[in-house]
């Protein structure tokens, strides 16, 4: 069943695994993705959906140096060339749209000022062009920034299509600034975005409803990891964790989108199938950061109704042919972490595709 096609808003899927949305880092100080990016993506067409890494709505929303953006024209026509490649190799492709959020440094963003629901700075340091720096504080965006902000979304959705994308992933997941308005540690505002698990879900909800009347449902979708503690997030609390995604989810459900991605380390478990009962259209879970996902797992996902289609990263990252790997059970290519962020073509287009000994 991995293998069979899947109907994704209006979108015929050849097979059910879907590219993870992967920081790579690798479109310079301007954020245009150029031949190399182009190559990376057309590589791995086979896959049934490709979602891009994160790419920024925004200046303010810039997470790290090297990362892609969709505001400007040349960022656009740099997108209109890597997904005329994925479609002439027959494939499909999904924009990531993603704000940073606090996750974020000014040296990063080129002066504009890190903002975030509420001014908590992660503790840490980031990445920046000029070396490790301490994460800042953020300032807490006014109620009257919110809808700007929201049209920052609606911006880069719409930026996306005229790029030749099949349609957007809101990016809520992995501490970005979406997740932070969901999260009690990171939202601790006072007015109706914050206390409530009703309130800290209504950007979200707000966003994802302007981004639709924008494109459409069938070209809108979202990527939530509920419980995933990664870059200063605390959901800590299961009782509040359900009750935020429920009203999350219950909300958007109506809008019948292309679908729901959870990234969750218990993708069986639970919370997330009653998330997935909850949304009743077309399910993508990942197993998280901590575990890679190996084919036996992806099979026993579909087979066993968990999912209709299960994202993965690092295998993609190493077998631009994984779906044929996969398919036929063949030995993969091993990732090399080493080369996951940076430069060039290593790591990152040099993958070969099977060879028969």
């Amino acid at each position: 069943m991995l293998f069979s096609p899947l109907s994704l808003g209006e979108l015929e899927l050849p097979n059910r695994l879907v590219m993870a949305p992967l920081t790579r880092v690798r479109t310079g100080k301007e954020g245009i993705p150029g031949p190399l990016v182009v190559e990376h993506y057309r590589q791995r067409a086979s896959l049934g959906l490709i979602v891009s890494e994160g790419t920024y709505p925004s200046p303010a929303g810039r997470s790290y140096p090297g990362q892609p953006g969709l505001i400007t024209p040349e960022q656009i026509a740099g997108w209109k060339t890597v997904t005329d490649a994925v479609h002439a190799e027959g494939g499909r492709m999904f924009a990531q749209i993603m704000h940073g959020g606090r996750v974020s440094h000014e040296d990063i963003t080129g002066g504009h000022q890190i903002v975030g629901p509420s001014p908590v700075a992660i503790d840490g340091e980031t990445r920046t062009y000029s070396g490790k720096q301490p994460y800042p504080v953020p300032r807490e965006l006014s109620t009257d920034e919110l809808p700007v902000v929201i049209q920052e979304f609606v911006t880069a959705s719409r930026n996306a299509i005229e790029a030749g994308f099949d349609g957007v992933e809101l990016h809520s997941a992995n501490g970005y600034l979406l997740h932070e308005f969901l999260a009690p540690n990171t939202n601790v505002r006072t007015d109706s975005y914050g206390g409530s698990p009703e309130n800290r879900a209504r950007f979200v909800i707000e966003a994802v409803n302007a981004v639709v009347e924008a494109l459409g449902a069938n070209r809108v979708s979202i990527r939530i990891s509920p419980q995933h503690n990664v870059q200063g997030i605390e959901e800590t609390d299961a009782a509040d964790v359900r009750a935020t995604y429920e009203v999350l989810v219950n909300s958007i459900a109506p809008l019948n989108l292309a679908y729901l991605s959870i990234l969750h380390d218990d993708p069986s478990g639970e919370l997330v199938q009653d998330l997935r009962a909850r949304f009743n259209g077309t399910f993508l879970v990942n197993t998280g950061f901590g575990a890679i996902t190996s084919r036996e797992d992806a099979i026993s996902l579909i087979t066993d109704g968990h999912a209709d289609a299960v994202v993965v990263g690092r295998p993609a990252i190493a077998n631009p042919d994984l779906a044929r790997r996969w398919r036929e059970g063949l030995p993969l290519n091993e990732p090399d972490q080493a080369t996951f962020y940076g430069e060039g073509a290593k790591g990152y287009t040099d993958y070969p595709e099977y060879q028969p000994a």
